[in-house]
Formats: C-alpha cells, structure tokens, sequence
C-alpha cells in the first residue's frame, strides 16, 4: 500500500515557486513537487525522472524541449513516495504510455517500482531505465556500489532527444539499457555536505584530506588520503575507470565533469584540463564534453568524471541537439 508523504517539504516547494516563476513555461502538477513542460507535444512518450533533493539542478533542471517531459522531488535525499509518483504518471500519460528513469538507490527503487507496478495494473504501459553508473567500491567487501550519480544526466539528454524525435517505448527501453551499461563515473570529495539547518557534517574529513568515492546523498568513500595534487587525483580516477571500461586507443567517448557543488569554477577547470590530457595519453576521441553542477550533493566540495563509450552515433546528435532546460 502506498503513502502520502510531505515531511520535510517546504524547501523543495519552494523551489518549485522560483523555477515556475522563472521559467513560465514550467509548471507545477497539482500540489505536488513536481514540474511539467507545458509546451511538450502530446505525441512523443513522456519522460520522467526524480529523487531526492538536494542535487540541483537535477531533476527540474533537465525538465524541457528534448530532456525530461516531467520530474519530481521528494525531501532532501529522500525520494518522493510511490503515491506521489504514480500521479505523476497518470497525469502524464497521454494513451502510449510513460518512460521512467530511476537512480540505482535501495530507496528510490522502492518507491518508483511500486508506483510503475500500481501505474501498470491500472493500465498504463511504463517502461523504465534505473541508471547505475557509480564505480565506487564497499569498504566492507569492495563490491561495486552501482549508484545512481552524474551519469544520469546522459540519459534524460540522450533519451529525451530519442523521445522528442518520436521513439517508441520499446525503443526508449532499449535505448535507456544501452547508454546505462556504457557508461561509468567516480568522484572524490574534499569537504563533506552538510543539511541545511545543520551545521555537522555527513562524515568526517578533515581539512586537506580527499575521500575517493563519495556519494552524492552525502556518503564517504572508499578510501582518504592526504591531497597532493590533481594530477594525482586524475591518475586514480582515471585508472579506476579504465578497469571498468576496458577501452582501446582511438575509441569515441562522452565526458561530464560534475561539480559536487561547492568547488571553485577554476579548480573544475584545472581539474577538467588534467582529466583531457590523461585521456589523450590514451587517444581517446573524446567527441563531447561538458563540465558544471549537474547532479550536487547540497554543499560538498568535490568532482566527479564520467566517462561514456558512444556505441551509436546518434548518441551524439542526441547531446548535441539544442534543449530549454535549464540545468543543461
């Protein structure tokens, strides 16, 4: 059975005033936290993607022309119930069904699973991709994590350009598990996030220190050592991703570099820089690349490279197709 939640809220709606404000062509369903693209065709399958706050832009950021059709919100690090959800999709369904995408969170995948089940025994076909690009390893037994993280964004761009141009929802799916199983990120964290209202950290890092394989719900990492330099950042991270990717010289790659959220512009750029050159040692083509605040974890000071092999050209075209989103 389903429940209604709205602790921990009031943040959350309050962005959602600002951007319907803001960006007029966005608008609030119901009473909800969540947000739609009013000017979407009724023809293409609706997108829709969500999760806990706290990581702006995403979600609403990626709500436009070609991204995502809707999104929705939940409280800070805590995904918005299946209720929630579900009426969501009821309100997007146009007939041809809705195609969701779930971050790889025990969490999330509850409460989305429900409301894909509910949707379906109600008649409404759903279709969904759960994004699983984080390599970061358990400390306990050094299993791959999976999370969900920056690498998210790639397939409400990428999917959402698929969908505006008239893919079907079976064509949607396969599309959704070909980009998730090509890709792979792994971040590192020089000053943990903190709550809004508290002022404790999430964990413990002291100064001058780095924590490899944060997670973006504000989770330490794998490993911490002291910092020395981005090179040295770039080599472990770009090795860790090589053992993952198992890429040839010459290959086509995407690349996001993601600002966790408080880390200088200039230390993004310097940090996006080494990462380019270590990947030229490679010959890698990297044929697309973009760096910024994409998915955050409120104010924790870190980067993240995400690294996605371009199996299909039109992967390409996709990315490069102009979108309104405003987080993209």
């Amino acid at each position: 059975m389903v429940q209604v939640c709205n602790k921990g809220m009031d943040f959350v709606l309050e962005s959602v005033d600002a951007i319907t404000q803001v960006h007029p062509h966005l608008k609030q369903i119901g009473q909800l936290a969540a947000i739609f693209d009013s000017q979407v065709s009724e023809h293409q399958i609706p997108i829709l993607s969500g999760g806990g706050s706290g990581h702006e832009p995403a979600h609403f950021g990626y709500v436009g022309q070609g991204m995502l059709t809707a999104a929705i919100s939940g409280p800070i690090f805590v995904p918005p119930c299946a209720a929630d959800i579900l009426e969501v999709i009821r309100f997007l369904n146009r007939g041809k069904g809705v195609f969701v995408i779930v971050k790889n969170f025990e969490a999330d995948l509850r409460e989305f699973s429900q409301a894909i089940y509910a949707a379906r025994a109600e008649g409404i076909p759903v279709k969904y991709v759960v994004s699983h690009d984080d390599i970061s390893v358990e400390t306990s037994n050094f299993r791959l994590r999976h999370r969900g993280v920056a690498g998210t964004v790639l397939l409400h761009k990428i999917v959402g350009q698929a969908a505006y141009q008239g893919a079907t929802l079976d064509e949607l799916e396969a599309l959704g598990l070909a980009v998730a199983t090509s890709m792979a990120t792994l971040g590192f964290a020089t000053k943990p996030a903190t709550i809004l209202g508290d002022d404790h950290p999430m964990f413990q890092l002291e100064p001058g220190n780095i924590s490899f394989g944060i997670g973006i719900h504000g989770e330490p990492g794998y490993r911490t050592v002291p910092f020395e330099s981005s090179e040295i950042l770039v080599n472990e991270l770009i090795n860790k991703l090589k053992l993952k990717l198992k890429w040839q010289d010459g290959e086509a790659f995407v690349l996001l570099v993601n600002n966790l959220g408080a880390t200088s512009k200039m230390e993004e750029l310097i940090f996006t820089n080494d990462v380019l050159n270590f990947l030229a040692l490679d010959d890698l083509k990297i044929v697309f690349a973009k760096t910024g605040h994409l998915i955050t974890s409120l104010d924790m000071a870190g980067l993240s490279i995400t690294l996605c092999r371009l199996q299909d050209k039109k992967w390409l075209q996709y990315l490069q197709a102009p979108t309104d989103a405003f987080g993209w």
